[in-house]
């Protein structure tokens, strides 16, 4: 569907593109190591070295955020934000010139930046945001929110980041736990609201995956540590798989178990299995534990195994409210390619909810 409405709506919509277009290309300076500062970019002169202390301080307040991981933050978000990209992702909706909603937005915790895609969206459809980060990941977010206003005046006084109660708002987009989303779901209520609990990914293997495919497969377990809900936690296999292939694939990732927090993690899970007397498949870094269940603690990753295709495809698809992504190449519904699922694009919504649906919607 075109972008329907007035050609002021339409200007409108086009400075917003251009703005967070603009933006990914100023975190594209920070994406690979050692950050090369582009003077072609507007204001860089005041934030260039500012988004540096930032990250610095983002690594200094939460371990898990390596320079490796806000390097590929960084990455990941500028890829998605190129024009072409913005422009592909707003031209199926019908924006509206109507007043600005107030959006109240509680962000998790758990990956840099993790908040960002509901950040764009309350803004791209011109409503105002309203924002309640985790202590986890309050670094880099307020930086952004500044260079952004900056560089685009429409979006003055439209960014709010607060540690207080939330009030004065429209509606509410909350991300935490499934306990959390018990209290969000009733303390929201009255208000249209979006909701996500757990979440998290799997690997269908069928045994005929390339080296290639199964060594990008490792980057969707071992991204961020495996913290994402995009992070693939399950593997589902045919019940003659052979591992090997498998730990071969993911050897590349040994230096994992260097990091200080990730090891300390692999120990005890290591020790708590073992002393429960629990078969594991271990390769020294990653521990792999046959496992009904979805959601695996760090290090661990459970495997399942499957008899046939259709039988496996009626699960995935009863249990569809447990997953975010599907990693495979085996024809699976709405499956995507390995190594993609910490690469989404901007039109693949978390929960499979259109966020920018309901925000336009609104008005």
């Amino acid at each position: 569907m075109p972008i329907k409405g007035n050609s002021k709506l339409s200007m409108q919509l086009q400075q917003r593109i251009n703005a967070f277009a603009t933006l990914g290309s100023f975190l594209g300076q920070f994406a690979s190591e050692g950050a090369i500062k582009n003077p072609q970019i507007p204001a860089n002169e005041s934030y260039f070295e500012r988004m540096l202390q930032q990250l610095q301080s983002a690594k200094d307040h939460n371990g898990w955020f390596t320079r490796d991981n806000l390097r590929f933050a960084c990455a990941s978000w500028s890829e998605a934000l190129s024009e072409e990209n913005l422009k592909k992702w707003t031209s199926k909706y019908n924006f509206k010139n109507g007043a600005p909603k107030t959006i109240a937005v509680i962000m998790a915790g758990n990956i840099p930046l993790v908040g960002f895609h509901d950040f764009i969206s309350v803004l791209i459809s011109g409503n105002q945001i309203l924002i309640k980060q985790s202590s986890n990941d309050d670094q880099i977010l307020p930086l952004l929110s500044e260079y952004l206003q900056i560089i685009e005046p429409q979006f003055q006084g439209r960014i709010t980041i607060t540690k207080d109660k939330l009030s004065d708002f429209d509606a509410v987009i909350a991300t935490g736990s499934n306990n959390t989303a018990r209290y969000f779901d009733h303390y929201f209520s009255r208000y249209p609201h979006i909701i996500r609990k757990n979440r998290n990914s799997v690997a269908v293997l069928t045994g005929g995956e390339t080296p290639a495919q199964l060594q990008a497969l490792a980057d969707d377990i071992f991204t961020y540590f495996g913290l994402g809900c995009r992070n693939v936690s399950k593997l589902f296999v045919p019940e003659d798989y052979n591992f090997d292939d498998f730990f071969n694939a993911v050897f590349e990732k040994k230096d994992i178990i260097q990091h200080n927090k990730y090891i300390n993690n692999y120990d005890y899970n290591k020790a708590v299995y073992l002393m429960s007397g629990i078969q594991l498949l271990d390769n020294e870094f990653l521990l792999l534990k046959e496992d009904a269940s979805y959601s695996s603690p760090i290090s661990v990753v459970f495997y399942e195994y499957y008899s046939d295709t259709k039988s496996l495809r009626d699960k995935l698809a009863a249990n569809s409210e447990r997953i975010q992504c599907i990693v495979s190449d085996s024809g699976i519904s709405n499956e995507i390619n390995f190594g993609k699922a910490q690469t989404p694009q901007l039109w693949d919504y978390a929960d499979g909810v259109d966020t920018l649906d309901f925000l336009l919607k609104l008005s």
